[in-house]
This record gives C-alpha cells, structure tokens and sequence, in this order.
C-alpha cells in the first residue's frame, strides 16, 4: 500500500487497524499482527506502536505483555458508548455557545447551517457538518476536552457517514435544533441536540454493522438489519 504524503504515519496506522475491526476482519480478542502491518503499509514498526499507544488509550486495543496487542470488545454496546460519550462531550462545547454566543461565531454557524439545508451529496453534507462541529468546539472546548472528543470520535470514522445516503434527512433536524439553541441561548436544549444526534448515528452504525456481518447475528435483532442503511465499507 503507497504512503499518504501529507498524513502522519501513525494516524494512517490507526485508520487502517480501524477499518480491519469496522469491517470485521479483526474482531474482539483478535490479536493485532505488527508485522503484517508494517509489511502491507510499508512503514516501520515505530509508528505502529504509537498508533497503539493511542488506540490503548481510547479504548480499542489491550497490551499485555510479552504478548502483544489486542482488540478489545467490539460490539453494539461499544458503538453505543463512543457515540454516546461523542454526543455528550460535544454537547458541552455546544452547550457552552448557547451560554455566549457572540455574533461572530453566530454568523459562522449560520453561514454553515445554510450551507446544509442545500448540500446534496452526502460527502458534502458531512464535509460541512464536519466544519460545524469544528468551529463550535475551537470556540469552546478547551484543549482537555477537544482531547477526548477526538478520542470518542475514533470509532466514527467520517467516511462512514461521508457514503451514508440519508445524512442529510436524518441530520439536518439536529443541527437546525442545536442552531435555534445557540440562538435562543438555552443550553439544555443545544446540549440535547448533540445527544440526539449522536443516539442517531449510532444506531445507523449498528444496523449497518449488523449487516456486513461484522456483528453475530444474536446481536442484531431483526429491527436494525431491516433498518440498515447499506453503507458501503470505507
């Protein structure tokens, strides 16, 4: 696999591991091949154990020694909790806009907002609600909290709802929510915009995990495979 210039090798090793767990091909307890890594990026072992010193820390892989490294428990429940904590963490920053927001930052999300009620594509849409959240938590969020909303962000790639072609249906209502909220400066309900958000997209990412087979089918009730989305892997 060629190198991507302007991306950090470590960053493309955690992407890639990522993506093996999204797409099933490593699973809980699976054990995480440092050579074949290496081998198929055609990096070095140095940035593979930064990316799992990073993936430790966040929740997706376990060290134990002398043994190497390991997936931690993937399952709807853990796809439950990253968009739940992502939701919740956000919502502080959002709910600290609504505590002040200034005319600048008004303006900003404005301008934003405008830009998704007419975006077409779904990489668009994402693209621009990626810039929203962006501007909200620069604003915001302190260096602590922009650290772990980062961290809860790693199992919520933005490819993934980059090709989901509903964003913008499902979405759309939560942002317009959240921008009357900044507006209306009521931080209860900008803080409940974000969590609504959030419980959304979770349940879009299990269902559609649910079918690629990435999950057991006792873990998929009939309801979520029905409801899937049919995302195509990233």
């Amino acid at each position: 696999m060629p190198k991507k210039y302007g991306v950090k090798e470590k960053d493309q090793v955690v992407t890639h591991i990522l993506n093996l767990v999204l797409t099933g091909t490593l699973r809980s307890g699976d054990r995480v091949d440092r050579n074949e890594i290496a081998q198929g990026l055609g990096i070095s072992r140095v940035p593979i154990q930064e990316a799992l010193v990073q993936l430790e820390h966040d929740g997706i892989v376990s060290t134990r020694y002398h043994r190497g490294a390991f997936i931690e428990r993937f399952d709807e429940a853990t796809v439950l909790e990253h968009h739940e904590l992502d939701g919740l963490l956000n919502g502080i920053a959002s709910a600290r806009a609504a505590a002040n927001p200034t005319p600048r930052i008004l303006g900003e999300l404005d301008a934003l907002l405008r830009s998704l009620r007419v975006a077409q594509e779904p990489r668009t849409f994402a693209e621009i609600a990626w810039e929203y959240r962006r501007v909200v938590n620069d604003e915001y969020a302190g260096p602590r909290l922009h650290a772990t909303i980062r961290a809860s962000q790693n199992l919520i790639p933005r490819v993934f709802f980059m090709t989901y072609q509903h964003s913008r249906d499902d979405m759309l209502p939560f942002y317009e929510a959240e921008n009357d909220a900044i507006h209306r400066r009521d931080p209860r309900a900008a803080r409940a915009a974000c969590v609504g958000r959030a419980e959304l997209m979770a349940k879009t990412m299990v269902a559609e995990l649910c079918r690629r087979g990435v999950f057991a089918s006792r873990e998929c009730s009939e309801t979520s495979v029905a409801q899937s989305p049919s995302v195509p892997a990233g």
